[in-house]
């Protein structure tokens, strides 16, 4: 078996401490906009949806602006030192339209290093081995989301609903991700020169990356309608009878079941195939829907929170390997881009809708909505895994 290379490892630890600040916010942040700024489930959904439409919109001009001037590092460096910077600022806010801002800004500041450290880490990896390569780096991430709920935990414990200091802390494992960055990342660059100038090559707009990538991407739009935002899954715990300072707990057993299967999962796709793998993923949260529907008790949620994590450790992971196989090196960046750009816009319509359900018809209906939609992409997939 290979040894994970040097640059994935250090981008695994930059994901790590970047995790441990996002992680410190994440899982407290819908109880802090529920109960201290009083906002409906709609407005939370147009938060979390408008998040990630965001950082998808840039996914794809970072990821085709990095293919073009064949650089990774600046897009990486500059886009998790604007996270770093902006997050903190949760701790002055007043109003969920303050919070959208911050998010907005968070989040294109992941907009512009996602495609392009995604495609370092497949540049840096052989194929045979590029599931592994990913699942390690998804495992770091999520590892540095154990630590940062780990500490929510103990400063909400030491004084509930301390969600504002939570907030300032943040700022110091996100700066300890940027000084790794800048001290030890280095990129491996080719003999080939900037390319300035766009030609119908790298022309944006030109792409062609075959029937099957469209078609994956078609699946995974349909499935990001039921793959909804974490802030509703911690919404159902907490009405379930998860208490305030419980949350980033139950919010770490999912972190921790993502960080130890996120690597397995990733080599069985090496082995087993990815679209195997990811079809599995997807009749899971299937499952995981319905189960939160049915849920009447504080025991319910702590399974399905494990549950939940072992779905998570597949669609996060798979998905990119998948992509990156059907893309050559020099437009990879690109279509990775493009992945996370097409999906993630539908991010924004997926919580709005979900949350809109939910205040009308509530969790149930809106949970049920999400496992019939799981059906559609499943058998979607099903269709395709006969031509990958």
């Amino acid at each position: 078996m290979l040894k994970i290379p040097r640059t994935i490892k250090i981008l695994g630890w930059v994901s790590f401490f970047t995790d441990v600040s996002s992680e410190m916010i994440l899982p407290i942040l819908p109880l802090f906009l529920k109960k201290v700024l009083q906002s409906t489930m709609t407005s939370i959904g147009i938060i979390e949806g408008v998040a990630e439409a965001t950082a998808s919109l840039l996914k794809v001009a970072s990821g085709w602006w990095s293919d073009r001037v064949n650089r990774r590092k600046p897009f990486v460096l500059s886009g998790y030192g604007l996270s770093t910077l902006v997050k903190p600022l949760l701790a002055l806010t007043t109003s969920w339209t303050q919070v959208l801002g911050i998010r907005f800004l968070d989040r294109v500041g992941k907009g512009i290093r996602t495609s392009p450290r995604d495609a370092l880490i497949a540049d840096s990896a052989v194929q045979a081995q590029r599931g592994r390569s990913f699942g390690f780096h998804r495992m770091m991430d999520t590892m540095g989301a154990i630590v940062g709920t780990f500490i929510a935990f103990c400063l909400l414990a030491w004084k509930i609903e301390a969600y504002r200091m939570v907030f300032a802390l943040s700022a110091v494992p996100g700066a300890v991700a940027v000084a790794l960055i800048l001290l030890f990342l280095r990129e491996k660059t080719t003999e080939k020169p900037l390319n300035l100038n766009p030609t119908p090559k790298t022309n944006f707009f030109k792409f062609k990356f075959g029937h099957q990538f469209y078609f994956l991407i078609g699946i995974m739009v349909v499935f990001t309608f039921a793959n909804i935002s974490y802030a509703f899954f911690i919404l159902r715990a907490n009405d379930l009878g998860i208490t305030a300072y419980l949350i980033p707990i139950i919010y770490m057993v999912y972190n921790l079941v993502y960080a130890a299967l996120a690597m397995p999962f990733g080599s069985l796709s090496d082995k087993w195939g990815r679209a195997n793998v990811l079809l599995t993923g997807i009749f899971m949260m299937g499952l995981l829907m319905l189960g939160f529907s049915l849920a009447t008790t504080v025991i319910h949620a702590w399974l399905l929170f494990l549950f939940y994590g072992a779905i998570s450790a597949v669609i996060e992971t798979i998905p990119r390997a998948m992509v990156s196989d059907l893309v050559g090196s020099e437009h990879r960046a690109s279509a990775l881009g493009m992945y996370h750009t097409l999906v993630g816009l539908a991010a924004l319509p997926a919580s709005f809708v979900f949350g809109l359900i939910w205040q009308k018809l509530g969790a149930q209906v809106a949970f049920q909505y999400g496992a019939i939609l799981c059906a559609i992409a499943f058998l979607g997939l099903f269709l395709y895994r006969r031509k990958y």
